[in-house]
């Protein structure tokens, strides 16, 4: 607890490292997101393409 007051109490102000440091960590986590979330809708409009594309009436897609 004494740990979580001393950074709280803290007034010294954050270097450009430290700041370069967190934009790093965002920015890659950002990146990776963004990859993920293109593969899965990238696997959805594939699996809406099949359904549309599919011969049975009615579509049995889900």
């Amino acid at each position: 607890m004494t740990i979580l007051k001393k950074l709280w109490n803290d007034e010294s102000g954050a270097s450009a490292a430290e700041y370069a440091l967190i934009l790093a960590l965002v920015g890659t986590g950002i990146a990776v997101a963004a990859y993920n979330l293109g593969d899965a809708i990238g696997d959805e409009m594939n699996s809406a393409k099949d359904c549309i594309a599919s011969t049975t009436t009615p579509p049995t897609c889900s």
